[in-house]
C-alpha cells in the first residue's frame, strides 16, 4: 500500500474541489474522518456542525474496535463518560456492557445522519491541503475517490495485535483477540498476558468451562489490573483453579501443545488454543507514508497540541493515535474532546461560523 507524499499548499476556500479533466465517480467533501469508531464520530458531529460536508471511511463497521472486544465486556467508566455529541447515554448499571456501547453509538449516529462508508479500506491519500485524494474500496474491491479540503485521521490502534515472533504463530490456533467463550469449552487454553484483557480472558474462560493456562513474563499479575478483577484473578490462581507461569514466556506453539519457558527450563503443555492478549499498537506505517513525522521511542506524532494539525498540512489526529505508543494515556473518555480542538481550528483556518 502506498500513499503520496506530496502535500503541497492549497487554498482554504470553499470553491469546488479541482480534479482531473474527464474524472468521474468522485465525491466531494470538506473533511474526510478515518475511522468511525466513538472519537471519529465525535470529530464528524463536531465538523458538521460548523455547516461542513463530512464523510467517515472505516475499513469495518460502525465502532469495529468495540464490537470486537468480548460479547459480555463492561466498561471500566460511567456512562456519561462515553458519550458524544451531546447525547445522553441512558444506563441502567454504573458501568454500561458492549452492547449498551454500541447501541447508544448507533442512535447518535442516526440523530445526526452521519454520512459513514463502512467497510470502505482506505489505499491511497495524495494531493495536499484544501485539495486531498483520497482512494478507496469497499468489500467487493471497486474503487471509490474522495476529493476532501482537511483529513481527520482516528483509526484508533485496536486492528494491530503486538505479535509475538515465535515459532507457531501462524497456526490458526493463535488468536490475538477474544471475544465469547463458548466454543472453548473443555479444552486447553493458553492466555499469554498479566493486564487487564488477560485477566479477563482467563476468568471467563475458566467460569465457562476451559482449562487455563496464563503466562506473564511479570513476577506477578500487572498492577494496573482493575481493582474489582485483580483479586479475582489472583484468587483462582491460589487455589490452583487457574495454572499461572510467572516470569516466563512462550518459547514455541505446537498443534497439540505449548512450550513455556520460565526459571526453571522449559515446560510443554497440553494446548488446544492460545490467546496471545499481548497489547496493540497504531498503524505507524500508515502515518509515515503520510508524512506524519514520528519521534521518539514511544513514536509520538508531531502535531500542534492545541489544535491537533498534524505536520502535514491539513491532516489532523484524534484519539489514541496521538499518544503513539503510550496507548494508556488516551481512550473514549477523553479522546472523545479532540473534535472540539480540530472543529476550533477549521473554524479559524476556513473562514466559518458557527
Amino acid at each position: 500500500m502506498k500513499y503520496s507524499k506530496d502535500m503541497s499548499q492549497a487554498s482554504n476556500t470553499l470553491a469546488p474541489l479541482p480534479f482531473e479533466p474527464g474524472s468521474s465517480g468522485h465525491e466531494e467533501f470538506d473533511v474526510l474522518v478515518v475511522g468511525a469508531g466513538p472519537t471519529g464520530l465525535a470529530c464528524a458531529i463536531d465538523a458538521q456542525q460548523l455547516g461542513l460536508r463530512v464523510v467517515l471511511v472505516d475499513k469495518g463497521c460502525l465502532c469495529n474496535s468495540l464490537f470486537h472486544y468480548p460479547s459480555n465486556m463492561t466498561f471500566f467508566t460511567t456512562p456519561e463518560l462515553l458519550e458524544i455529541g451531546n447525547i445522553p447515554f441512558a444506563s441502567p448499571n454504573q458501568k454500561p456492557n458492549r452492547g449498551e456501547a454500541l447501541e447508544y453509538y448507533r442512535k447518535v449516529a442516526e440523530h445526526y445522519r452521519l454520512d459513514i462508508r463502512q467497510y470502505h479500506r482506505v489505499l491511497n491519500i495524495a494531493g495536499g491541503d484544501g485539495a486531498f485524494r483520497v482512494s478507496a474500496e469497499d468489500r467487493f474491491g471497486r474503487g471509490r475517490l474522495f476529493l476532501t479540503r482537511k483529513i481527520i485521521l482516528a483509526t484508533g490502534y485496536y486492528d494491530l495485535p503486538n505479535y509475538l515472533k515465535i515459532p507457531g504463530e501462524e497456526l490458526s490456533k493463535v488468536l490475538h483477540y477474544y471475544q465469547d467463550p463458548h466454543p472453548y469449552f473443555n479444552l486447553d487454553v493458553l492466555v499469554i498476558g498479566g493486564k487487564n484483557s488477560a485477566a479477563i480472558a482467563a476468568l471467563d474462560l475458566w467460569r465457562h468451562g476451559a482449562r487455563v493456562t496464563l503466562v506473564h513474563r511479570g513476577t506477578a499479575m500487572h498492577r494496573h489490573v482493575k481493582y474489582w478483577i485483580l483479586p479475582d484473578i489472583e484468587n483462582r490462581i491460589k487455589n490452583g483453579e487457574i495454572q499461572a507461569h510467572f516470569q516466563s514466556h512462550v518459547a514455541r506453539v505446537n498443534e497439540d501443545s505449548a512450550v513455556i519457558a520460565g526459571p526453571k527450563g522449559e515446560l510443554t503443555v497440553a494446548n488446544d488454543y492460545v490467546f496471545a492478549m499481548t497489547g496493540y499498537h497504531p498503524d505507524f506505517d500508515f502515518l509515515a507514508a503520510l508524512g506524519v513525522r514520528l519521534e521518539g521511542e514511544d513514536r509520538l506524532p508531531v502535531c500542534d497540541r492545541r489544535t491537533l494539525e498534524s505536520n502535514v498540512q491539513g491532516v489532523y489526529l484524534a484519539g489514541v493515535i496521538v499518544a503513539g505508543k503510550r496507548t494508556n494515556e488516551i481512550f473514549i473518555e477523553n479522546g472523545r474532546f479532540h473534535g472540539h480542538q480540530i472543529a476550533s481550528d477549521l473554524t479559524e483556518k476556513m473562514s466559518l461560523a458557527r
